[in-house]
């Protein structure tokens, strides 16, 4: 992973116990530091898979990860005392990215973007994964799933993203039933895909508590 960030012309803040935080654009100017930060992100996906596969034939548990990506300003130089300096970068679209990470166990998904790092970057196709409020933030922010390069699209992938596009909208509309026929029968062709499930779970909680005419179709996550 930390060879993958290098060659990707990102920068390694520190180790964090089983994380990696690292930061693109810094020291050295980079126009383009989100398109080289999503790009290593789904190389650090590809090797996890490689790794999963000798992982298995060694007998050995699974391995995943989940990483966070955002994009904005920031404070990086050095920081510290005279005692101890490190060279990182602070600031809330800092703890913006630390906080998508957190979520994509949430949302079954080995990388989350926000809407910032999304309009930076070109050549990728998205699933928009829902409107959020992360813990300690008041202003809503939409998150996406990287799916892959354009150019790799399937034509049966396209379907899915299409028809989930039109499951989301029905949800946000709040017309549950019609919405929960969507995401059943997405379910129904990957019963594997946590996201399907938690929208099912959500919408069986709407037709109990409504959430009212006033609802801006955004998920308020209380955790880190």
């Amino acid at each position: 992973m930390t060879s993958i960030i290098h060659h990707g012309h990102g920068t390694i803040d520190k180790y964090m116990g089983d994380a990696i935080m690292a930061f693109w654009g810094a020291p050295l100017h980079n126009a383009d530091h989100a398109q080289h930060a999503l790009e290593a992100a789904l190389q650090m996906e590809f090797m996890t898979h490689e790794l999963h596969k000798e992982f298995l034939e060694r007998g050995w548990p699974e391995i995943h990860i989940g990483i966070g990506l955002n994009t904005g300003t920031m404070n990086v130089g050095n920081m510290g005392s005279e005692f101890r300096m490190a060279y990182t970068v602070l600031g809330d679209a800092v703890n913006l990215g630390a906080r998508l990470e957190s979520l994509t166990k949430q949302y079954g998904v080995h990388t989350i973007i926000s809407e910032y790092t999304r309009d930076a970057v070109n050549g990728f196709v998205f699933r928009e994964l829902d409107r959020v409020r992360v813990k300690g933030k008041n202003e809503p922010v939409a998150i996406f799933e990287p799916v892959c390069k354009t150019e790799n699209v399937s034509h049966s992938m396209q379907r899915q993203l299409d028809e989930y596009s039109e499951a989301l909208e029905l949800y946000r509309q709040q017309q549950w039933e019609t919405a929960r026929q969507k995401f059943m029968q997405l379910h129904d062709e990957v019963p594997d895909f946590l996201l399907y499930t938690v929208y099912l779970e959500r919408i069986d909680d709407f037709l109990i508590n409504p959430p009212g005419e006033d609802w801006d179709g955004v998920f308020t996550h209380s955790t880190k």
